[in-house]
């Protein structure tokens, strides 16, 4: 392999072209970067239409575009709320709000701090004696200063029912979803410690002055984390320049990046599992940063990435060796402080300096995404794959599952803004159409390609179509009929994704009697529901994570991005209690599933039990079997009910299929077909013991088959 005299340069193009092929590549990365801060938009502007004061922001790999598949990078979520205000000088304090003042001394650790909580009605300090009057477990009293804990925030978010885990934590709530959220406060200031960065010029010529400006403005966060050898375990707080470091991530030109993905496949594949995981990514974020900063920006290209990859590999040695990562920000920080023992040191030296040697022999070894076998491919040194996955699917798989990801984050929202009205029409009605309305102004207020623009566009489809059907409900027990503001909300919600808000007026359409319009919207949305292409999306439950696509959604996605949303998923029907008039008395009964003993057995996030919830397509074959069934159309009707054994027997995505069971039960009651109905409660209670309706319906339906037992006897 190194016998070509034009060795380096060889085998950079050829892993440059290995790297492109798992979409390491400039598409990708603007389409990850773009995905994330939707995301991070959708759920602070989700806060600020519920009045809250939070704002979410995704750091790390995923928002930076710089991971892959194999990698299985985590989403890092920080939140903080705006109603608390860190300064660094009393000349920053602001009276009504409740401030916190940074002091940082000989007593703590470079990059750390102790937050003092002050008064809001003057700038003075709050009196030490308060505490003994007024207790509050997120404060002590140390040095003559009431101090911040850095458990003051996990006290809150436990008292809220979030789950702990470290410094984050976990709820079902926006921001959050399936990862951890670790909460901060945030100055508006760039810290004292960080001011000789803005200055500092190494002859890279990196980062620009327009980018220090810019960082600059971005002030900074604190951390509820310690240091490693900080005297202050419960007091110290970590300050955070992620978003000045997102700056930096994204000017990064592609091999830079291809250059970081590398040094953390090494880092995963033979580096940490063999010395307890001692080095971070974050470290080899810092010596990129490092390395960049202090080497001529013409030698970052694509043939010369295996020289660059040395050239970083050679500086984390000499870190090691001298058992000192500088921050980049702040390089009075060691990073490496407290984490390495001795025996780890050499251990970690050892595999570095072998990995150098090989002069890129070693990266022939990496499996994730088949880098070592696709490099051999290119170097024409090993056999083709038995099965080899092409950059275009590659592609698309990825993209399809950042739309899911996406897909998943409305449905989070839209379980929080349900919850977070009382269950009664009226009010129900008047906050939602609040919602409606603020939500028209935001975007007509937005420029025309904005993230806040296309986040809104994506949020109030779903809110249209449950105002749509409230007011109808409301409607049909009234007066028998469906108001022109009703439609008017279902039309503005169908197009929310392929089938619930079409279902929604639908539903509407069948409880009001009118069954030859409830045809023709349930026959529209059959021929949009393709089942080759089309997947379902459901946060209610906590479920496996899949990670397989069908092929036609991942054809799908390889165009588009967020606006193939209403063309390829489909969200469960979710209906509130004041929703009652629209919903077919099969599955209003979903409404009073849990008896008060299953009340006490919810988690957190099972708030939707108290609502009817059902998956897209199962709901699509029960409102057509009683549809047709109204239209005395007897074949269309018994094809339906085909169709629902068949989707209930098939589709592995269900998040309600107790619910989907307890539906065909029903059909099979009105089929007198009372022991597959009994069949298919067992089976639902089987899925899920409590809070299911199954528990009832068991009843009636063996009170109904005892009573027939009883007439045929007589």
């Amino acid at each position: 392999m190194s016998r070509d005299p034009d060795y380096y340069q060889t085998v950079s193009l050829k892993l440059s072209e290995v790297l492109n092929d798992i979409c390491v590549n400039e598409r990708m990365i603007l389409k990850r970067r773009r995905m994330a801060l939707l995301s991070e938009t959708m759920v602070t502007s989700t806060h600020r239409l519920l009045g809250e004061n939070i704002s979410i922001y995704h750091f790390g790999s995923q928002s930076e575009g710089s991971t892959t598949i194999g990698l299985k990078s985590d989403a890092d979520t920080l939140g903080y709320s705006s109603e608390c205000n860190v300064i660094q000088d009393w000349s920053e304090w602001q009276p009504g709000w409740t401030s916190l003042l940074m002091i940082q001394d000989e007593t703590t650790s470079p990059g750390y701090c102790l937050l003092q909580w002050l008064r809001n009605d003057e700038p003075l300090p709050v009196p030490t004696a308060s505490l003994d009057h007024n207790p509050d477990s997120r404060l002590t009293v140390s040095r003559g200063k009431v101090l911040l804990k850095n458990t003051g925030l996990i006290d809150v978010a436990l008292a809220a029912g979030c789950v702990i885990n470290g410094p984050a934590l976990s709820q079902g709530m926006p921001g959050i979803g399936d990862n951890d959220m670790v909460p901060a406060h945030h100055c508006k200031s760039w810290p004292a410690e960080a001011q000789p960065w803005l200055v500092r010029q190494g002859i890279g010529r990196w980062p620009t002055e327009d980018m220090k400006r810019y960082c600059e403005t971005t002030g900074y966060f604190v951390v509820a984390v310690s240091s490693k050898n900080g005297q202050h375990e419960e007091l110290e707080w970590r300050i955070s320049t992620s978003q000045a470091e997102r700056c930096l991530m994204f000017s990064l030109n592609i091999t830079q990046l291809r250059c970081y993905i590398l040094m953390k496949m090494i880092l995963k594949t033979f580096i940490n599992p063999r010395c307890d995981g001692v080095l971070s990514s974050f470290m080899c974020k810092t010596v990129l940063f490092h390395c960049i900063q202090n080497t001529h920006s013409n030698k970052w290209v694509q043939s010369n990435l295996l020289a660059c990859l040395m050239c970083c590999l050679t500086v984390l040695q000499n870190f090691l060796r001298q058992e000192n990562c500088p921050h980049f920000v702040i390089p009075e920080n060691n990073l490496m402080a407290g984490r390495i023992s001795p025996h780890n040191k050499v251990r970690v030296f050892e595999v570095l300096q072998k990995i150098t040697q090989s002069k890129g022999r070693s990266l022939l070894e990496i499996p994730m995404d088949d880098l070592g076998m696709r490099l051999q491919l290119k170097m024409n040194m090993g056999e083709a794959f038995q099965y080899h996955v092409t950059p275009a699917q590659m592609y698309a798989k990825i993209s399809s599952r950042m739309l899911v990801n996406i897909a998943n984050g409305i449905s989070v929202i839209h379980i929080y803004i349900l919850v977070s009205m009382h269950d009664e029409n009226k009010m129900v009605y008047e906050r939602l159409s609040d919602f409606t309305l603020t939500l028209t102004r935001m975007y007509r207020a937005m420029g025309f390609n904005s993230l806040e623009k296309s986040a809104v566009k994506l949020l109030a489809p779903l809110l249209s179509s449950s105002l749509g059907s409230v007011l109808a409900s409301h409607n049909i027990y009234t007066t028998h009929s469906i108001s022109p503001e009703a439609r008017g909300w279902f039309s503005v919600g169908l197009n929310s994704d392929v089938a619930s808000g079409r279902l929604k007026l639908a539903s509407a359409l069948y409880c009001v009697g009118d069954m030859e319009r409830a045809e023709f919207v349930l026959r529209n949305t059959e021929g949009k529901y393709d089942l080759n292409t089309v997947e379902s999306v459901c946060d209610c439950c906590e479920h496996p994570m899949m990670y397989y696509s069908r092929q036609g959604f991942e054809h799908k996605c390889y165009t588009g991005i967020e606006e193939m949303i209403q063309h390829t998923i489909a969200f469960c029907v979710r209906f509130l209690r004041c929703e009652t008039c629209c919903v077919p008395k099969e599955l209003q009964s979903e409404m009073f599933r849990s008896t008060h003993e299953d009340m006490l057995e919810r988690e957190i996030h099972e708030c939707w039990m108290d609502w009817a919830v059902v998956d897209s397509l199962p709901y699509l074959y029960f409102l057509q079997y009683k549809t047709y069934g109204a239209l005395q159309r007897v074949a269309d009707q018994q094809h339906a009910l085909a169709n629902l054994v068949t989707t209930i027997d098939t589709e592995s995505k269900l998040g309600h299929r107790e619910t989907a069971l307890n539906l065909l039960g029903q059909c099979m009651e009105q089929e007198n077909r009372h022991i597959d109905a009994l069949r298919c409660y067992m089976i639902s209670l089987n899925i899920r013991p409590r809070n299911n309706a199954a528990k009832f319906l068991i009843c009636i339906v063996l009170n109904e088959i005892v009573n027939r037992q009883e007439n045929t006897l007589n």
